[in-house]
Protein backbone atom coordinates (compact mmCIF):
# COMPACT_ATOMS: atom_id res chain seq x y z
CA UNK A 1 0.00 0.00 0.00
CA UNK A 2 1.16 3.54 -0.71
CA UNK A 3 2.46 5.44 2.31
CA UNK A 4 0.07 8.39 1.89
CA UNK A 5 -2.91 6.05 1.70
CA UNK A 6 -1.80 4.13 4.81
CA UNK A 7 -1.43 7.39 6.77
CA UNK A 8 -4.98 8.35 5.79
CA UNK A 9 -6.60 4.92 6.37
CA UNK A 10 -4.88 4.58 9.76
CA UNK A 11 -5.98 8.13 10.62
CA UNK A 12 -2.43 9.16 11.51
CA UNK A 13 -3.15 12.03 9.12
CA UNK A 14 -6.70 13.24 8.52
CA UNK A 15 -6.60 13.83 4.75
CA UNK A 16 -4.71 12.06 1.99
CA UNK A 17 -3.67 15.34 0.34
CA UNK A 18 -2.13 16.44 3.64
CA UNK A 19 -0.43 13.03 3.97
CA UNK A 20 1.08 13.53 0.50
CA UNK A 21 2.35 17.00 1.40
CA UNK A 22 3.91 15.74 4.65
CA UNK A 23 5.60 12.84 2.85
CA UNK A 24 6.87 14.93 -0.04
CA UNK A 25 8.17 17.49 2.45
CA UNK A 26 10.56 14.89 3.89
CA UNK A 27 8.75 14.66 7.24
CA UNK A 28 8.09 10.89 7.12
CA UNK A 29 10.72 8.17 7.45
CA UNK A 30 10.05 4.52 6.60
CA UNK A 31 12.57 2.21 8.26
CA UNK A 32 14.82 5.25 8.94
CA UNK A 33 14.80 6.44 5.31
CA UNK A 34 13.05 9.54 3.97
CA UNK A 35 9.99 8.37 2.05
CA UNK A 36 7.82 9.93 -0.62
CA UNK A 37 4.03 9.54 -0.76
CA UNK A 38 4.24 6.68 -3.28
CA UNK A 39 6.60 4.55 -1.19
CA UNK A 40 5.13 1.08 -0.66
CA UNK A 41 4.74 0.11 3.01
CA UNK A 42 4.12 -3.31 4.50
CA UNK A 43 3.50 -4.98 7.85
CA UNK A 44 6.52 -4.61 10.12
CA UNK A 45 7.72 -1.30 8.65
CA UNK A 46 8.52 1.47 11.12
CA UNK A 47 7.22 4.96 10.38
CA UNK A 48 8.56 8.12 11.96
CA UNK A 49 6.28 11.13 11.37
CA UNK A 50 7.12 14.75 12.25
CA UNK A 51 4.05 16.84 13.14
CA UNK A 52 5.46 20.30 13.89
CA UNK A 53 6.99 20.00 17.37
CA UNK A 54 6.02 16.33 17.82
CA UNK A 55 7.59 13.20 16.37
CA UNK A 56 5.59 9.98 16.40
CA UNK A 57 7.16 6.56 15.76
CA UNK A 58 4.85 3.65 14.91
CA UNK A 59 5.16 0.08 13.62
CA UNK A 60 2.67 -1.12 11.00
CA UNK A 61 0.73 -4.13 12.32
CA UNK A 62 -1.91 -4.57 9.59
CA UNK A 63 -2.67 -3.24 6.12
CA UNK A 64 -6.29 -2.53 5.20
CA UNK A 65 -7.78 -0.77 2.19
CA UNK A 66 -10.19 1.01 4.51
CA UNK A 67 -10.90 0.88 8.24
CA UNK A 68 -13.61 2.22 10.46
CA UNK A 69 -12.57 4.84 12.98
CA UNK A 70 -12.76 2.35 15.85
CA UNK A 71 -10.41 -0.09 14.08
CA UNK A 72 -7.90 2.39 12.65
CA UNK A 73 -5.65 2.29 15.73
CA UNK A 74 -5.31 -1.52 15.31
CA UNK A 75 -3.34 -0.93 12.10
CA UNK A 76 -0.28 0.32 14.01
CA UNK A 77 1.49 0.26 17.37
CA UNK A 78 2.91 3.47 18.81
CA UNK A 79 6.57 2.89 19.67
CA UNK A 80 7.38 6.41 20.89
CA UNK A 81 6.12 9.97 20.90
CA UNK A 82 8.54 12.83 21.43
CA UNK A 83 7.91 16.53 21.80
CA UNK A 84 10.52 19.25 21.36
CA UNK A 85 11.31 20.84 24.74
CA UNK A 86 9.44 24.09 25.32
CA UNK A 87 6.93 23.44 22.53
CA UNK A 88 3.24 23.84 23.24
CA UNK A 89 0.54 21.51 21.91
CA UNK A 90 -0.59 24.34 19.60
CA UNK A 91 2.67 23.95 17.66
CA UNK A 92 1.49 20.68 16.07
CA UNK A 93 0.33 20.89 12.46
CA UNK A 94 -2.02 17.93 12.65
CA UNK A 95 -3.37 18.11 16.20
CA UNK A 96 -4.57 14.98 17.96
CA UNK A 97 -4.43 11.60 16.29
CA UNK A 98 -8.12 10.98 16.88
CA UNK A 99 -10.91 12.73 14.96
Amino acid sequence: MRLDKFLKVSRLVKRRTLAKEICDGGRVLVNSRVAKAGTEVDVGNTLQIRYGARTLTVRIEKIAENARKELAADLYTVLSEERKPGASQDDDDEGDLED
